[in-house]
């Protein structure tokens, strides 16, 4: 195919567009920043876009919840050609607060194709860290999930996370051993070494240890930590200890896959 494309839609309060247009653009899509009024108003941007990525940030200033007005219009307005998006084989990745939209649509872990109307139905929902604060560090991920096409399951991570409401948790134990046996838990917080811990191995307190989860196609991935934040190796935070200095940052396995996987079944 002769190019990639891809979407990244925002609104307001979202601040991390930018890095993540930047990233598409390293993995080599062509990517496009559009305002969630212009696709509500102008569906058939859609047309021809292969990826859609919901940013971090903190749309409307999380003044309902983190990310819930933002998946409010989500749903009224754009659910059917979501849903359609993914159903024609493309890809939808949310990134911190975006994986908090992606939560209250049901796009991810989608279990039951219903968007959160209360709280009290949420089969899995994202509350405040156990910390009781904003947590700004760096995590190591697990691969938990081999169909999920943004992943290398062979490939630990590193990555920043930034957010005040990143703990996972399951509306019962019997939806938490489903997210595991089914494959929905796409990274886990491990330490160096692969191995689960408290905090601050674990930054929130997800159950599970669960730091991103995907859907059952594996082409939707919702994920707390930051990937557009390492992009390159300079942006380590102990990047001149490195025996390297230059080249490309984990944060790149999520989106160079994500347009390979385009290139390869389109």
């Amino acid at each position: 195919m002769e190019q990639v494309k891809a979407i990244v839609l925002r609104a307001a309060g979202i601040n991390c567009d930018l890095e993540t247009e930047h990233a598409l653009r390293l993995a080599g899509a062509e990517p496009q920043r559009i305002h969630i009024n212009r696709l509500m108003a102008e569906p058939t941007l859609l047309d021809g876009v292969h990826i859609l990525v919901f940013p971090g940030g903190f749309s409307y200033g999380d003044d309902v919840a983190a990310g819930k007005i933002l998946a409010n219009q989500v749903v009224h307005h754009l659910s059917d050609l979501l849903h359609r998006f993914v159903e024609q084989g493309k890809l939808i990745l949310g990134i911190c607060n975006g994986f908090q939209v992606l939560i209250k649509t049901g796009l991810a872990p989608a279990l039951n194709g219903d968007a959160q109307t209360s709280a009290a139905d949420y089969p899995v929902t994202l509350t405040d860290n156990d910390s009781g604060r904003f947590e700004d560090r760096w995590v190591y991920l697990q691969p938990g999930s081999p169909r999920c096409v943004f992943i290398d399951p062979a490939r630990r991570i590193y990555l920043p996370v930034a957010h005040g409401e990143g703990k996972i948790v399951a509306r019962n134990a019997a939806t938490l051993a489903r997210l595991a046996d089914e494959g929905y838990a796409a990274f886990r917080y491990v330490d160096a070494e692969g191995r689960p811990g408290p905090f601050p191995v674990n930054p929130n307190g997800s159950q599970d240890d669960i730091a991103a989860l995907t859907d059952s196609t594996g082409r939707v991935l919702g994920m707390m930590p930051h990937p557009e934040r390492f992009v390159r190796l300079t942006q380590h935070p102990h990047w001149t200890r490195l025996k390297e200095r230059e080249g490309f940052g984990d944060g790149m396995t999520i989106f160079n896959n994500a347009v390979r996987y385009i290139r390869e079944h389109f």
